[in-house]
């Protein structure tokens, strides 16, 4: 993330929903209707956080997206299909979650990164930020990584070695040796599925 701005291929901004209260002591949270326990964030703020941050980007129609334990489960076909997408606001989910009325007329996706459930959707946001930065051309130090990664393919990664050659007795594989790319790659398409196999047999 921090090379691609340097680059100038992103631009990040975090904001803080406090800004967006006309409170005096800037609440951003109350108690849920009907009863229960914990807090909900508070329709008001987000709703004027997010139309004024539209407003400064008049041209351009940015995905609203919401990080819930709720929502569609991250995946990189998602993360590829964001990458797209010339400008997103994330809003952080944080205590019970949020006023439902942002849900229903606010944002345009619910994002999960996993069935568990985080203290604070700023931690799941900057994993969903990294899982689309890395796609942009320029932001890997080398193009083809990307496109090598688990998923991309919908087959985890096969097994990588690096030198020394032998370690404690243990070889990698001759074929990584041989300087034929054919059947390097044979060999590397073989792994991932019995990878896949193994670790993730719904992705077959």
């Amino acid at each position: 993330m921090k090379r691609a701005q340097e680059n100038g291929i992103i631009e990040l901004h975090v904001h803080n929903l406090r800004d967006w209260t006309t409170d005096k002591h800037h609440v951003v949270d109350d108690a849920p209707f009907g009863g229960g326990q914990g807090m909900v964030m508070k329709p008001e703020p987000i709703f004027a956080a997010v139309e004024d941050l539209k407003s400064q980007i008049p041209n351009c129609k940015p995905q609203i997206l919401l990080m819930s334990p709720a929502g569609r489960r991250l995946d990189q076909q998602m993360a590829q299909q964001l990458s797209q997408e010339s400008h997103l606001i994330i809003i952080c989910g944080h205590y019970e979650g949020v006023d439902h009325r942002v849900i229903e007329h606010l944002i345009d996706l619910e994002i999960s990164i996993g069935d568990y459930v985080l203290t604070n959707g700023a931690v799941a946001a900057v994993v969903l930020v990294d899982s689309i930065v890395r796609l942009l051309p320029g932001a890997l130090g080398h193009e083809q990584s990307a496109a090598d990664d688990s998923f991309s393919n919908g087959l985890l990664e096969a097994p990588q070695y690096t030198r020394p050659a032998d370690f404690r007795g243990w070889q990698i594989p001759e074929v990584l040796l041989s300087g034929n790319h054919a059947e390097i790659a044979k060999w590397r398409k073989e792994q991932a599925i019995k990878r896949t196999r193994q670790n993730r047999p719904d992705l077959l």
